[in-house]
């Protein structure tokens, strides 16, 4: 079971997951405090902790940055509202262990805990078996996530473009810088290098370089000796270490300070590493792949990143093309990620309704792949039926291409009827309010004019949803 701690400012919430959740025999603590909250991550060690990104003295951003340097190993996932994606997708990158959108869904928060324990179970295992089977030539020793993964390719002409790279290059061991923006797939990448060179077999290490803070980042890549600084109660392996003889997989690389850039320099250039706080260098044989979502070079001209270890790196780069450029793979990728929610979350759902389908195809996907299965396992959890219908999906999803304004000037013979009955659309102010009125309206006519539901759907409580059916005159 899992120690937990909850961090919310609303009160209902924070005792309505700590009874769920000591019912299902996890120890949870609460607070409806940040600064309180990051007292406890001090003093007791969490598994998880769930914290809503917007508190009324900090927010999660802040609060999963502090947590990280308090204690890198505690997974964070943050709660937020519909139509956050874009929040959802930068505390991804800033380390957050996933997301998870109001209203909550008990099942949603028993499936974030089972994932998390059992990562946490796998990072145990596999640095328990890489010491004890090192000196066997005969072990194999498989990747973090195992080597029986399921990867998702795509069928489209992108797709097809970008397989014929990975082909060309993974054999090599050529050093690669692989971009994309986040969610995009970057490690899935990476991971077809590893599993298609000669590494195969040998171990497969991610850093998401964008959680490691300025002092723990170098303990954490060379790892130290006990007694090097306060704290260091034993020795540490570190991850290049650990990835010895197969693939390391360097992810948002530009995060890393420029002291530890100085540092990877040497060790790229000699291929040998010291521990902190050790005397004797360790030769290691590693293939580096490292992934950014902005330009490299760019960062160099800037002069947050070295230019020499720009080109130790650069041998060879690939681009992952987002998913909204991508449109040929999204029916391929719906039922990828089915699949696998159907495993996760033992259900039995056979497919998509045409609309969703439709509606996917017409979304742009601004946190690209991970946020299209986040999608859809919270599709499944809402499922009733044998396939996914618009109901199961969040509102920013399915209404967000029918009230898309233009900031030019509208096609010839196309009109947008979106503004509340009575009013035309004058300003920027009056045309956000249509769209408003006109989103709330086809989402309570989908319901029946059920308004438990309707505030559910739009993710607002019913006492807003009356007010704003009275404004709108709904």
């Amino acid at each position: 079971m899992a120690n937990i701690l909850i961090i919310d400012d609303n009160l209902d919430i924070c005792q309505l997951l700590d009874r769920f959740l000591t019912k299902k025999g996890h120890d949870v603590q609460t607070t409806i405090s940040g600064k309180t909250g990051l007292e406890y991550v001090k003093k007791t060690y969490f598994d998880l902790i769930f914290c809503d990104f917007k508190l009324r003295e900090m927010d999660g951003r802040e609060i999963l940055t502090k947590v990280k340097e308090i204690s890198p190993s505690t997974q964070v996932v943050i709660i937020t509202g519909y139509g956050d994606v874009k929040i959802a997708v930068e505390v991804i990158k800033n380390g957050a262990f996933d997301y998870i959108t109001k209203p909550l869904i008990p099942d949603e928060i028993l499936l974030l805990i089972d994932r998390c324990m059992i990562l946490k179970k796998k990072d145990h295992t596999y640095s328990v078996n890489f010491v004890a089977q090192k000196n066997n030539s005969e072990s194999k020793i498989t990747s973090n996530n195992g080597s029986n993964e399921k990867y998702l390719r795509g069928v489209g002409k992108e797709s097809k473009k970008l397989y014929k790279e990975i082909q060309l290059v993974a054999p090599t061991n050529l050093s690669v810088v692989i971009y994309g923006e986040s969610g995009a797939g970057k490690e899935n990448i990476a991971k077809i290098i590893h599993e298609q060179s000669a590494r195969a077999g040998k171990p497969f290490v991610a850093i998401d370089c964008g959680a490691l803070t300025k002092e723990l980042a170098g303990s954490e890549l060379w790892g130290h000796e006990k007694g090097s600084f306060t704290g260091a109660f034993s020795d540490k392996v570190g991850q290049f270490e650990l990835a010895d003889g197969g693939t390391i997989f360097l992810d948002e690389i530009s995060n890393l300070s420029y002291e530890i850039q100085v540092g990877l320099l040497r060790l790229v250039q000699e291929r040998k590493l010291r521990r902190i706080g050790g005397g004797k260098d360790k030769s290691i044989d590693v293939r580096i792949l490292v992934a950014s979502n902005e330009d490299l070079r760019k960062s160099v001209q800037e002069g947050k990143f070295r230019e020499d270890l720009f080109f130790r790196f650069n041998e060879f780069s690939i681009t992952v093309p987002p998913l909204r450029d991508r449109k040929d793979d999204i029916e391929a990728f719906s039922m990828h990620f089915l699949e696998l929610a159907n495993e996760e979350l033992n259900k039995d759902i056979t497919g998509f309704d045409p609309e969703v389908i439709e509606v996917f195809l017409n979304y742009d996907w601004p946190g690209n792949l991970r946020e299209m299965r986040n999608v859809i396992r919270r599709a499944i959890l809402l499922s009733n039926g044998k396939n996914i219908s618009l109901s199961g999906l969040p509102p920013e999803v399915v209404y967000a291409k029918k009230f898309n304004f233009k900031d030019s000037e509208e096609e010839e013979g196309e009109h947008h009827e979106v503004a509340p009955k009575g009013n035309s659309i004058s300003s920027l102010k009056s045309a956000a309010a249509g769209a408003e009125a006109a989103i709330l309206r086809k989402v309570l006519e989908d319901v029946k004019y059920n308004r438990t539901k309707a505030a559910q759907q739009l993710g607002i409580d019913r006492k807003t949803l009356f007010n704003k059916m009275k404004q709108y005159d709904l």
